[in-house]
């Protein structure tokens, strides 16, 4: 410990959950950078002596992996090769005192809006003028660009407003701002990202604004695809339909979390829609919009959650033909309004019905796939593994989405888009030839 004191301090961020998570950290790497401290993401070297945990406490197995991040932070100060340990984040900000009198061994945690107390453990200041400077962790074609902090929506199950709070808008120039700053560093796709997007501009311009967001990003030069995140359907602003049909570089991919489609279940849920709403809404973004691809995620196994909810949600998927479904299992939430509800679909079965419902997606997903083999598309290069490449249309976003297998007898170059026909169809992934 003594000899490594020596040494200059070298900090490892480690980020859990979700993407808005991810900002943050590339947020306060931005700030550490500016202040000359050494900082690295995810680092496998273990050549640092302090880390910073960004937790996740959305659900209960985001939060066991979590928790055995830290205990794994622990053991290796234990063995010393550690000096600190921080924690931050959405678990620390929901259970900071519990952890704080389970876990004694991290030297201090930190809530999801504590940035400038972070930085004063490294005796750094909080550089006001670096607003949207990040150092991203992400290959640099790509980033999140997160439009908004916290939600004013009362969902039943979700925790969020708990941890993150109530909605706070950024303002347009800055994030106009930090979008050409992202170009600069090579970025070529942002994607859009809050807990509710389509409630941007209400607290700052008093009426919803993420059409005339959009608008500006896209007059935004080198930037070649804006892709939309996280939009609630109660209320949802058609005209954004609009501007992304106008402007070529605004992906035409909605993501549009509906959790259900049982009345019984969306009451329950305090979704503030029905089935038939959802229907007329999806209805309505498709005659704006044909072609557009529409993802969706959905819960399993909610409180009094019936079978014949269950093949209601099926009886929808199969109507409304989504592009893109990602389903959850219920988590009981303390705090949430759901709690006081009785938990009352065992684990299993939840698991059983989440299955169910995504072996029906899954067909869907492979006739969606199949139709466009034959068809050439324009796909952007992620990544090379085992001897070729893997890139996405502009109707899937990273991580979630398919990806496009890629056969080229010439090299290709990470970051750029090529057009590639489709030769092959999976449930969730395509395969191709260059042709451009």
């Amino acid at each position: 410990m003594k000899a490594r004191t020596l040494q200059k301090d070298k900090v490892n961020i480690i980020t859990l959950g979700c993407s808005k998570n991810l900002v943050d950290s590339e947020v306060l790497s931005g700030q550490l950078r500016a202040n000359e401290i050494d900082v690295v993401h995810e680092n496998a070297k273990l050549d640092h002596n302090i880390v910073v945990v960004n937790t996740c406490g959305f659900i209960d197995k985001a939060k066991e992996e979590s928790i055995n991040t830290i205990l794994d932070q622990v053991n290796l100060k234990k063995k010393g090769k550690l000096d600190k340990i921080y924690v931050t984040g959405c678990l620390s900000e929901r259970y900071r005192g519990d952890l704080e009198a389970e876990i004694p061994e991290v030297d201090a945690w930190f809530g999801t809006l504590e940035l400038p107390l972070i930085l004063k453990q490294f005796d750094a200041d909080y550089k006001t003028e670096l607003l949207g400077e990040r150092m991203l962790s992400t290959p640099k074609h790509y980033a999140y660009l997160k439009i908004s902090e916290g939600c004013n929506r009362t969902c039943s199950f979700c925790a969020i407003p708990l941890m993150r709070g109530q909605h706070v808008s950024r303002t347009m120039e800055s994030l106009v701002e930090e979008a050409e700053s992202l170009v600069k560093k090579g970025v070529k796709e942002i994607m859009l990202i809050a807990q509710e997007l389509t409630y941007y501009g209400l607290d700052l311009y008093k009426k919803r604004m993420l059409d005339e967001l959009l608008r500006q990003l896209s007059d935004v030069k080198g930037l070649e695809w804006i892709r939309l995140h996280y939009a609630y359907p109660n209320k949802f602003p058609l005209e954004v339909l609009d501007v992304m049909r106008e402007r070529a570089n605004i992906c035409n991919y909605l993501d549009m979390p509906l959790q259900h489609a049982s009345d019984n279940m969306l009451k329950a849920m305090k979704r503030q829609s029905t089935r038939a709403e959802i229907e007329a809404l999806i209805a309505d973004i498709r005659a704006k919009n044909p072609g557009i691809c529409l993802r969706t995620t959905l819960i399993a196994g909610f409180p009094g959650e019936t079978l014949e909810d269950v093949e209601e949600l099926k009886d929808f998927l199969t109507r409304m033909r989504f592009d893109r479904v990602g389903i959850f299992t219920y988590s009981h939430e303390e705090g949430t309004s759901g709690y006081e509800l009785v938990d009352d679909v065992p684990a299993d079965e939840k698991q059983r019905r989440a299955q169910e419902i995504m072996e029906v997606q899954q067909e869907i997903s492979l006739e969606k796939n199949e139709e466009k083999v034959g068809q050439t598309f324009k796909v952007i290069i992620d990544k090379k593994e085992a001897g070729r490449y893997l890139g996405r249309t502009e109707f899937d976003s990273v991580e979630v989405d398919n990806e496009v297998v890629i056969h080229s007898k010439k090299k290709l170059t990470i970051g750029d888009f090529v057009y590639v026909k489709i030769t092959k169809a999976y449930d969730y992934d395509l395969e191709g030839e260059v042709v451009l």
